[in-house]
């Protein structure tokens, strides 16, 4: 029922036919993969690197904070998608940066196995492979009690080569789990392909995209409400009816598929939050913009001269050192470009730490009130906590 692994020179040699550069990193599980390929002569010119993230706060350095669960699809997906972008910059030192991003892939696996006392829960694997091409992610759940520790190692090395070498195309190299699962025992696999314009965005060629119309521009002087959108809940659709009111314009939605300090968000990321604004029946008829624009500095040149809707944190952010690089100078500077390059901020109050911020009493440059709007919570008040919403969900979708 536990194969060894299949050839390690096969698979490198086919890896480097196809021109793929991987990264690979392995948390809870999976690591057996990693040794069994970079121990191959020949490996160091297709696994770029690997990382072996055993403690939490390793995970954490990999994804840029804590995720909301450490053996999840969803951080699998991150761990692949952090490794993609390893992959992109240890690519650049021998091919340009086109060729780069094509040939880079990203492998992340989380598991749950087996250890030295009794586990509450259930023994899990998830691996995620991103390429520019997809986002790919396949989960096996494996019957409690029923193998050793390094017996459920080998099956997830076997997942972590057999989902490489597919999503790669490594031309004559086969590896399968057939013969390693019990009865019972099934393995669930997604694949998300990216539209071309996703794939523009992700490589960097491309700022900004409208979901469902690749050949759609912003033009200059909307009302653009940024955000994550995850999920979309009550307190959004309030604010963007309050915005409307106020500016007179329809609302523009915009998701970064980028961040500061995490991972770029993967196409299946992508395409859910998309889903979950036009299955609203207000936000589906609303415009929502996809784009590279980590910053609001980044936001601005994008959107020129729009008015954009934000909640208290978003907006104390705006005028705080820490987020430009600790210099108060810098931070002075951003204001005067904020003030000059917008029509306008509406801001609206949101429950912190268990209380509710109110931003007009925030102490404030005057740079910064000058050119905002101050929603008060007569008008608005709502304590919603997204993350609160997400980790009620998080159960049924994994």
């Amino acid at each position: 029922m536990n194969p060894p692994l299949p050839d390690a020179a096969a698979i490198v040699s086919a890896l480097e036919s196809a021109g793929a550069r991987a990264v690979l990193v392995a948390a809870g599980g999976g690591s057996e993969a990693i040794s069994h390929l970079v121990t191959c002569p020949g490996a160091s010119g297709v696994i770029l690197e690997a990382a072996v993230a055993s403690a939490r706060p390793a995970v954490d350095g990999w994804l840029g904070g804590p995720p909301e669960s450490y053996c999840a699809p969803g951080t699998a997906r991150l761990l692949a998608m952090a490794a993609f972008q390893r992959a992109c910059v240890l690519a650049r030192h021998d091919m340009p940066p086109a060729d780069a991003t094509a040939a880079a892939c990203g492998v992340g696996v989380t598991a749950g196995l087996r250890t030295r006392g009794p586990k509450r829960g259930e023994h899990r694997i998830f691996v995620a492979v991103q390429r520019l091409a997809a986002t790919r992610v396949a989960g096996l759940v494996l019957e409690k009690g029923a193998r050793s520790r390094a017996e459920e190692e080998r099956i997830a090395a076997a997942l972590v080569l057999e989902m490489l070498v597919a999503e790669t195309e490594a031309p004559g190299a086969a590896v399968t789990l057939a013969g390693r699962l019990r009865d019972g025992e099934h393995l669930c696999d997604e694949r998300c392909e990216a539209r071309p314009a996703w794939r523009d965005l992700l490589a960097g060629t491309r700022l900004v995209a409208a979901a469902g119309d690749d050949a759609a521009v912003p033009v200059a002087g909307g009302l653009v409400f940024p955000g994550s959108f995850n999920p979309l809940h009550d307190g959004h659709r309030r604010m963007a009816v309050l915005a409307e009111e106020i500016a007179e314009r329809p609302v523009e939605y915009e998701i970064s598929v980028t961040n500061v300090d995490k991972p770029t968000l993967d196409y299946r990321e992508i395409t859910a939050r998309i889903a979950s604004l036009q299955a609203d029946e207000a936000a589906g008829r609303r415009r929502l913009w996809l784009t590279r624009a980590a910053t609001f500095l980044e936001k601005i040149e994008v959107f020129p001269e729009s008015t954009f809707v934000m909640g208290a944190d978003t907006f104390t952010r705006l005028a705080d050192p820490r987020y430009y690089g600790g210099s108060a100078a810098a931070a002075e500077d951003a204001l005067r470009r904020i003030a000059t390059g917008t029509r306008g901020l509406i801001v609206f109050g949101r429950e912190r730490d268990g209380a509710f911020v109110d931003p007009s009493r925030l102490d404030l440059p005057d740079t910064l009130r000058s050119v905002t709007y101050f929603v008060s919570p007569r008008e608005f008040r709502m304590d919603i906590s997204s993350t609160q919403l997400r980790r009620a969900a998080r159960p049924h979708e994994e």
